[in-house]
């Protein structure tokens, strides 16, 4: 963006000041001027803040145009995506739009659509542009979204594609079938761009597709598994498994070229060992350990000696050895994302409402860092004792006098707590008049199955689980769920529980056999059974989970046709081991304990 500044430009704080005592019509045009200015002058944040709160509707036909140009620009700039949406809404009204302006402007609303996590509508948005345009600097965005869609998605798009969707259609369905062996990839893929030299993919083909071309040779084909088969944390494990053969066999039925599964039982606690056995196996690449003290002991060193992909986090803040990724089912992870969701919806000062104990203190800080780094200010926090009547946690919350909150700006109240607890705390909200502050949470508060009569209180809240725990929410129903198949097996024989370490298993393998993948590939995304996971730069794998919002009792997708929409909160409608691993079966576990309450992850 130009920074530089107009010889003849009025000071932005005139401006400002003007507008004030201006008609709307005229104080809505003079903003946007000063809005203008700021941008130029490389004052974007201030800008953003201006041209997010005008009311263009006060524009002239000509004056909107011109705001959605500089709110959706400013807006991807400071990576607001909800901000870009709302500027390139403008595209749905009958306005006479320049032929670059509309390109622009939907360019922008696709690139947003798919930061949100919508990539059909992403990827229609940005097909649209390229075909009118025949651009290949579209092709990587095009080709990342098309990685996230399910069958479903993909089918809508096959029924009556034009050339340039039925060639990308073509290209995904090809890396799809043989994504587990390099070499007949490539094969397969000079074959499409003979028969499609003049499809934009076959001119420059997509950067992660041609990455892999340096994986050749590279293919995993034997995997060690470094799982405890006693001890404390045997029962996890023992589903952490079930979730890898799953999948693994599922993968052999399916044609996939799959590795071998070496399994080692890891309580000893002996990492030499280990690493030397599977060495002498021919392994190439390690899933586990699981043990919280083990993963902590491997990323103090240099490098690991095979690629790791270990299943817990450790207890370091970074993780410093080479080839070593580290997974798991992080409160810590849902927290962060929590903080900058809430953020980006506009919200800048936070209620915290934790259980006092190590969990809820680990998880507080964790939001107040991300929270905080946003620019979000903490208003208000209480630790609570789960036992305790809601209302004595609430009450000194949100400042309770005379029976009526007192809010004290506090736009947001970010909320851990366990189903039974959770659901008493919006009528507790309603009681003291603060029911309209709006509720985000984490997994936890959802048991993983519908009850509408029980979560009917929850209605409103805003909460983030796995794809596999909320489908209808998450990606559009059933049939649109990564690794359906594998899903189906594993749902019939465990509770919501049991099912998210499951799910751990399933991404576990995909991920032990795409570590080279990862690791020649930064930018790597797996849209996976727990969310779209992809390493940070110290190898720490990050979950990126869907939005859900209750309604009538039910999770349901917090967008609608691809915008968000603006749903009313109260619309009627155990055992300390040194694994110190959090799961949703420990969880479950101590539901009915003190204040014990623990996270649905391996951290």
């Amino acid at each position: 963006m130009d920074v530089g500044q107009r010889m003849d430009d009025p000071q932005p704080d005139e401006l400002l000041q003007r507008a004030e005592q201006q008609a709307p019509e005229q104080a809505a045009t003079t903003r946007l001027e000063a809005a203008s200015i700021l941008a130029r002058q490389g004052q974007e944040t201030q800008a953003l803040d201006i041209v997010s709160d005008l009311d263009a509707d006060r524009l002239s036909d000509e004056a909107r145009i011109r705001w959605a140009l500089l709110y959706s620009e400013l807006a991807y700039d400071q990576e607001d995506p909800r901000g870009v949406i709302e500027a390139t809404q403008l595209l749905d009204e009958d306005l006479s739009f320049e032929r670059n302006t509309y390109l622009t402007l939907r360019y922008r609303q696709g690139l947003a659509l798919g930061m949100v996590g919508e990539p059909q509508a992403a990827i229609e948005a940005l097909l649209e542009v390229q075909d009118a345009t025949e651009s290949t600097e579209l092709n990587d965005p095009i080709w990342k979204q098309l990685s996230r869609l399910g069958r479903p998605a993909l089918e809508e798009l096959s029924r009556s594609p034009d050339a340039l969707t039925a060639g990308w259609l073509a290209l995904n369905e090809l890396q799809r079938r043989n994504s587990s062996d390099i070499d007949r990839l490539m094969r397969a893929f000079e074959q499409w761009r003979e028969s499609n030299p003049n499809h934009p993919a076959a001119r420059r083909p997509p950067s992660d597709l041609t990455a892999l071309r340096e994986l050749r040779g590279r293919e995993v084909r034997r995997i060690a598994v470094f799982l405890p088969e006693s001890g404390p944390l045997a029962n996890v494990a023992q589903k952490i498994r079930e979730g890898i053969q799953t999948r693994h066999l599922q993968a052999v039925d399916s044609g996939d070229t799959t590795p071998q599964l070496l399994y080692f039982d890891s309580q000893n606690g002996d990492l030499e060992a280990l690493y030397a056995q599977a060495t002498m196996t021919g392994a190439q690449v390690v899933i586990g350990p699981l043990d919280k003290r083990l993963v902590t002991e491997l990323e103090q060193r240099g490098s690991v000696p095979l690629p790791t992909l270990a299943l817990n986090y450790g207890e370091g803040r970074q993780n410093s050895a080479r080839d070593l990724f580290q997974y798991g089912l992080s409160a810590e992870d849902e927290a962060r994302q929590v903080a900058k969701r809430a953020y980006a919806d506009g919200k800048r000062r936070s209620a915290l409402l934790v259980p006092n104990n190590e969990w809820g203190w680990r998880v507080e800080e964790a939001f107040r860092q991300a929270w905080q780094a946003e620019g979000g200010e903490v208003g208000s926090a209480i630790r609570y004792d789960p036992q305790a009547p809601v209302a004595s946690a609430i009450e000194p919350l949100v400042n309770v006098r005379g029976e009526r909150a007192r809010l004290d700006g506090m736009d947001m109240l970010f909320l851990l707590a366990l189903p039974s607890y959770a659901r008493q705390v919006p009528p507790t909200l309603e009681y003291y008049y603060a029911g309209d502050l709006p509720i985000y949470g984490t997994s936890h508060l959802y048991e993983g199955k519908p009850r509408p009569r029980d979560d009917h209180d929850l209605n409103g809240v805003l909460f983030i689980d796995i794809p596999w725990m909320i489908p209808d929410a998450a990606v559009g129903g059933e049939e649109a769920l990564p690794f359906l198949a594998s899903y189906r097996d594993l749902q019939e024989d465990n509770d919501p529980a049991l099912l998210k370490l499951t799910a751990m298993g399933v991404d576990a393998y995909e991920l032990g056999r795409r570590l080279p993948q990862f690791q020649l590939i930064p930018d790597s995304e797996l849209y996976g059974a727990t969310g779209l996971l992809s390493p940070a730069e110290d190898g720490r794998i990050v979950r990126l989970l869907p939005w859900a919002r209750f309604v009538g009792g039910i999770p349901q997708p917090p967008l609608i046709n691809g915008l968000f929409d603006d749903y009313e909160p109260n619309d009627e409608d155990g055992e300390d081991t040194s694994a110190d691993t959090e799961t949703e079966t420990e969880a479950r576990e101590t539901r009915n304990t003190d204040a014990e309450t623990t996270d649905a992850g391996a951290d």
